[in-house]
Parts: C-alpha cells; sequence; structure tokens
C-alpha cells in the first residue's frame, strides 16, 4: 500500500529556514492571513519553502521540493489584519504533488527521513571538531563585546548540523542543499570549511552584528 501524504500548507519564501530555527515572519496578504488563522484553529503546521521561480507575492510560485514544517509559537495581529508570527522549524518534508485549488499553496508531503550514524571514528573526529570550531567562532564574536559565553551544544548531531548551519553566512542555493541532504556526517563535513572561513573572517570588525538575544536558545553568558 502506498504511503498517505500529508496535507501541507505551504509559505514560499526568499529564504530557507531549518528545522529548529525560528524566524519572525510578517503577513500581509490576504491568502496567508487565511492560512494562519486556519492554522492556529487547527493547531496544524505550515511548511516553508524557497521560491525556485516567481516571487514572494505572485500567484503561481513553483518552489523548491525540500522544506521545513514549522509551527506558530506567538502571533501580532494588527488593527488592519495585519500579522506578526513567529515561527519554530520542526521537520524537514518533501512535496510530492502541489495543490493550487486553494487561494493559498497546499503541498502533499512526506517526511525526509535522515540516514542513521554508524558510530566511528571519522564520524567522532567530524563532530569533535565541529563543536571545537563552532565554540570558536561563537566565542570571536562576542570577544569584542567584552563578556564571555559558555556554549551548549545540541547533544543530537542532526540537531548540531543544523544549529550550526544556522548562524553560518551562506547563499540560498547553498543552505538548500543542506536542507536536502540526508547524511549528517556529509552535513558537518560540508559545514566544516565554510565555519574555518567565517572563524578567519570573525577577526574582521563589524563582520557580523549578533547580540545575545539572537543566539538566546543555545547559548549561556556567564
Amino acid at each position: 500500500m502506498a504511503k498517505e501524504l500529508e496535507e501541507l500548507p505551504l509559505f514560499p519564501l526568499n529564504t530557507v529556514l531549518f528545522p529548529y530555527a525560528s524566524v519572525q515572519l510578517h503577513v500581509f496578504e490576504d491568502r496567508y492571513r487565511e492560512m494562519v488563522r486556519s492554522c492556529l484553529e487547527f493547531d496544524r503546521p505550515f511548511g516553508i519553502v524557497l521560491i525556485r521561480t516567481g516571487s514572494e507575492v505572485s500567484k503561481h510560485i513553483d518552489p523548491y521540493m525540500v522544506g521545513t514544517a514549522v509551527r506558530i509559537v506567538q502571533v501580532h495581529t494588527y488593527d488592519d489584519g495585519r500579522m506578526d508570527i513567529q515561527v519554530q522549524g520542526e521537520r524537514r518534508f518533501r512535496i510530492r504533488e502541489l495543490d493550487e485549488s486553494h487561494s493559498y499553496l497546499v503541498g502533499k508531503v512526506e517526511p525526509v527521513v535522515e540516514h542513521e550514524i554508524e558510530e566511528s571514528d571519522r564520524a567522532a573526529e567530524l563532530l569533535t571538531r565541529a563543536r571545537e570550531e563552532f565554540e570558536v567562532l561563537i566565542q570571536r564574536l562576542f570577544a569584542r563585546q567584552e563578556f564571555s559565553v559558555q556554549v551548549v551544544f545540541p547533544t543530537d548531531p542532526v540537531a548540531l548540523s543544523f544549529t550550526i548551519a544556522n548562524l553560518l553566512q551562506m547563499e540560498n542555493l547553498e543552505k538548500q542543499r543542506l536542507l536536502e541532504t540526508t547524511d549528517t556526517l556529509e552535513r558537518v563535513e560540508d559545514l566544516l570549511p565554510i565555519l574555518e572561513t567565517q572563524i578567519l573572517e570573525s577577526r574582521q570588525p563589524n563582520y557580523y552584528r549578533l547580540t545575545g538575544n539572537d543566539l538566546k536558545e543555545w547559548i549561556t553568558p556567564n
């Protein structure tokens, strides 16, 4: 028997959101206000997908087929109906069919399954390097602000890889490739040279403009 596909409202954007990351969205179009109201009413997620062709305000949009399902965690509604919503990335999905019969796009989706990590010296080495270089980058970002931080690493390697990816400065196509990768160690291996480059660039003043609030979910100030 074929797997049953989940129907998921879609919010195409010119951005890639990773699992475990959060973002604030300003919702002003009627179709997406309707989508948000439905998600709130029925306590259901929606999916964020990167736009392949079209624009965020286009009626017909061609999205990439892998995106991230998000949950609304906070909403502020203005008098004119516009909304600011805070969403949290939960899981990845792959679109198998697109339904354009609603005012907003709906995807029939299936989960993206990550390969299990086999314990090995290579796995231990890659994850250790990622943690060490990630901590170096965070310490350098905050060194100019004259206080130290203690980095709290996610214990799950998949969460660790996406947390690192969320911090690094990358083009959307590179982010999309990492989102679509289903091998954790491959993702970590691809992130390491980017980490190393941005560690070097972090020595330059004002390369990053981050605050403790930006990273509050995974650092603990001393």
